[in-house]
């Protein structure tokens, strides 16, 4: 296996490709309604990959060192079909006859239906995004007329046909949901789902982020502390994003992903396909290189490699580390519902 690094000598391990654009979700901090209306214009079918042209794509990720790849979107149950580009995703090898690892994030709406049919098709890893277990904070929101009791159910169905361990994400927002983190532990205390929280992040142009609106890790931490004494654990990997703790009593496994005080940047190894085709090396891009038209145009796997090879070797991403001062900057940014979380 061939491998490939950045210009800070990051590898390339993770793939992140968003199968839709769309959501049936409206939430504030990602796809807010003012914006993604009924008026807003959202990608044609043709303008997609195709799940051939996404597995061909992957593959050539996985050649150069990809180790696991998330499907996300938008909402990646809305793209019909999507089992079967897990099952095809779930069929790919590296130089050494290992799989990779398939995850998928999902807010839980469609997930009661579905979970059989996702873990069949292969389906290693799961993640539901779920924000508040009140009703009222939930819609306030997610801002979609889904009940909570839906995604609830979504995340028992999954748990019961072996979709383990289950992770719950959820964006905490100062003077909207932070009251919401204890009932979370409380609920999901004793269920082997591990709850991670993440400090609201100003991807995009369209959320309103303001640094006043963020709960940091460290005081997401000392609530629960408050409660639960909690205990670090050793990350699972280098280059985790979440930092991992645990209730002292064994009963829950806590994460938080502190992208804006506790940058991590140095260790990320990400590429992110969007829905059309265009690779991005941050979360936090401004623009992208389109890998669409040349496949289309008949480029041989050698040639489409050597395009992503170009891409990462001439990455040095760390826009967290350098945040406040790129947020002085007019800067426009890629939606996270294009480039997926």
């Amino acid at each position: 296996m061939r491998s490939v690094t950045d210009t800070l000598q990051r590898p390339l391990r993770d793939l992140r490709i968003s199968v839709t654009d769309r959501c049936n979700m409206r939430c504030t901090y990602c796809m807010p309604r003012e914006v993604f209306g009924k008026g807003f214009v959202f990608l044609q079918r043709s303008e997609l990959l195709s799940f051939e042209e996404i597995t061909r794509l992957a593959g050539l990720g996985v050649s150069l060192g990809v180790r696991k790849i998330r499907l996300s979107g938008g909402e990646p149950l809305l793209r019909h079909g999507v089992e079967r580009l897990i099952e095809q995703l779930a069929g790919l090898r590296d130089s050494e006859g290992r799989s990779v690892e398939i995850a998928l994030t999902t807010n839980g709406s469609l997930l009661a239906a579905k979970a059989r049919s996702l873990k069949d098709a292969g389906l290693t890893r799961l993640t539901v995004s779920l924000d508040a277990l009140s009703e009222e904070i939930f819609q306030r929101m997610s801002d979609s007329g889904v009940a909570v009791g839906k995604v609830l159910d979504g995340i028992a169905t999954a748990q019961a046909v072996g979709l383990a361990p289950l992770k719950v994400n959820t964006v905490v927002k100062r003077g909207v949901n932070e009251g919401e983190i204890l009932p979370l532990v409380r609920h999901f205390r004793h269920s082997g789902v591990i709850l991670r929280f993440i400090e609201f992040m100003d991807v995009g142009t369209t959320n309103g982020w303001r640094l006043d609106d963020v709960v940091t890790a460290q005081d997401i931490l000392a609530m629960i502390d408050r409660e639960f004494p909690l205990r670090r654990v050793d990350p699972n990997y280098t280059g985790e994003v979440a930092k991992r703790w645990a209730l002292a009593d064994g009963s829950a496994e806590i994460g938080v992903i502190a992208s804006v005080t506790q940058a991590f940047c140095h260790e990320c190894s990400r590429l992110r396909l969007s829905t059309e085709g265009i690779l991005y090396t941050c979360l936090f891009a401004t623009s992208g290189t389109d890998l669409r038209a040349p496949l289309r145009d008949g480029e041989n796997d050698a040639q489409l490699r050597q395009r992503i090879i170009d891409v990462w070797q001439k990455r040095a991403d760390r826009y967290s580390q350098l945040r406040h001062a790129a947020t002085d900057l007019p800067m426009k940014k890629i939606e996270m519902s294009y480039i997926g979380g």
